[in-house]
């Protein structure tokens, strides 16, 4: 019969989480896009054995977006925000929506939730969304990094790592990515649960708007923090382009710490986590509200 019940209730896939997931995705993605490009920026320079990017052009996340709006002039913030609402409206709305239903399938009540089968939920939901949409990711990172160099529309840009690269091209870092989904997912959305949960009933707040500014406030930090090596990574890789300067993973965390020491695996900490919680904090107020909708 349990079997039975679960069958029926994958049947029974609730929608509102996926829609409202993507919605408030997108939302939030424009919100921060800025924010994001410095952020890319400042992880891909200063990598010795790289021409292009050797230049430590930036000295921060300001003078990173100052510079850029003065060189190539205020557009230059948005470049990639195609492939960036693209990636949101896919990875945000199969994220969301897969982490809701996981939980519902394992516990029935929001209540019986435990941190570890929302963890296992987030890491999961995480893997499974950031792999269907990587393409808009390689996408973004290009188009981020070579700003206003960049030649041609987005759907130019990739048909041109299609034919340059390959379906391979597409999935540069996959797995770079779904670990890093991973982490963040399997970090963020249990420790905003959790955080939530614990505000609730403790009585002091209720379930507001200043209890969802909180969580969402505090899922944003552990997040960054769990996740910048990997980003740092993961951005390097994906922005590689013919001759292979790092082999894999490993390779690229050992080299980054050999060459320019263990912080470097921090680079960009600062916007990446300016992005991630003001990411998180629109992203949760956005969803929270669009719940109450009775559709």
């Amino acid at each position: 019969t349990t079997v039975a019940t679960r069958l029926e209730k994958m049947s029974n896939v609730n929608w509102k989480p996926f829609v409202f997931g993507g919605l408030a995705s997108v939302t939030a993605e424009c919100g921060t896009f800025p924010i994001d490009l410095a952020k890319t920026r400042l992880q891909v320079q200063g990598q010795v054995g790289d021409i292009k990017y050797r230049e430590i052009r930036y000295r921060g996340m300001l003078h990173a977006i100052v510079r850029i709006c003065r060189e190539e002039g205020l557009r230059a913030l948005y470049s990639g925000i195609a492939p960036a609402m693209l990636r949101q409206a896919s990875y945000g709305t199969i994220k969301i929506g897969t982490y809701q239903s996981l939980k519902r399938l394992l516990v029935d009540r929001p209540e019986d939730e435990t941190l570890l089968t929302n963890v296992m939920c987030g890491v999961l939901s995480g893997v499974i969304s950031s792999s269907i949409a990587n393409p808009t990711d390689v996408l973004k990172i290009r188009m981020q990094a070579q700003g206003s160099v960049i030649q041609g529309s987005m759907m130019g840009n990739f048909i041109n790592i299609y034919q340059e690269e390959g379906t391979r091209g597409l999935w540069k870092g996959v797995s770079l990515t779904a670990q890093r989904a991973a982490i963040v997912v399997g970090v963020e959305l249990p420790v905003y649960d959790m955080t939530k949960k614990h505000l609730i009933l403790s009585g002091y707040m209720g379930d507001t708007v200043y209890t969802h500014f909180l969580s969402s406030f505090v899922c944003g930090l552990a997040g960054a923090l769990a996740s910048n090596p990997v980003d740092v990574v993961r951005t390097r890789m994906m922005n590689q382009r013919g001759g292979a300067l790092y082999q894999g993973t490993l390779d690229c965390i050992l080299q980054t710490w050999r060459s320019e020491g263990f912080m470097a695996l921090y680079k960009g900490f600062f916007p990446n986590w300016l992005r991630l919680g003001p990411w998180n904090i629109i992203f949760f107020l956005t969803y929270e509200q669009l719940k109450k909708i009775n559709v």
